[in-house]
C-alpha cells in the first residue's frame, strides 16, 4: 500500500485497541528509516522520500499512534485509569466520545494532508 495516510490511519486506529508502543515498534521495523542517499538510490524516490528521518511518514505515524489511542477508552493507559478513577463506563465513552474522538483524529490527519498539498506540492 503506497499511502502514508492510509497505513498510518489503519496504525492510530488499532492503537484504539493495541497499545502504540508495540504498534510503533511494528512499524519502524516494517519500514526503513531512509537517507538522503538511499532514496535518490530508490526505485520509487518521490514515495521513498516520506521515510526520511523526520519525513511525512514519521511525524504522521507520531501522531497517529499517539492520538488513535482516544478513540476507545481502552486504547491508552490514561483511559484506563480514568475509566478506574472516575468510574467512567465503557459503553458510555463509547456513546458519548468516541465518535468526538474519531472526528477529531481523522480531521488531524486531514490537515496534515492539507498542509503537505499547501506547503510540499503547491
Amino acid at each position: 500500500m503506497h499511502d502514508i495516510y492510509g497505513i498510518n490511519a489503519a496504525i492510530g486506529v488499532l492503537s484504539a485497541i493495541v497499545d502504540n508502543v508495540p504498534l510503533t515498534a511494528g512499524a519502524m521495523g516494517m519500514y526503513p528509516v531512509m537517507t538522503e542517499a538511499m532514496v535518490q538510490a530508490s526505485a520509487e524516490p518521490s514515495y521513498m522520500h516520506h521515510f526520511l528521518q523526520d519525513g511525512a511518514f514519521w511525524e504522521l505515524l507520531a501522531y497517529a499512534a499517539g492520538t488513535g489511542g482516544s478513540i476507545l477508552i481502552i486504547g491508552s493507559a490514561a483511559g484506563v485509569a480514568a475509566m478506574g478513577l472516575e468510574k467512567i463506563d465503557f459503553i458510555w465513552y463509547m456513546k458519548k466520545i468516541s465518535w468526538l474522538a474519531l472526528i477529531g483524529y481523522f480531521g488531524g490527519i486531514f490537515i496534515y494532508w492539507l498542509q503537505e498539498i499547501i506547503f510540499f506540492h503547491g
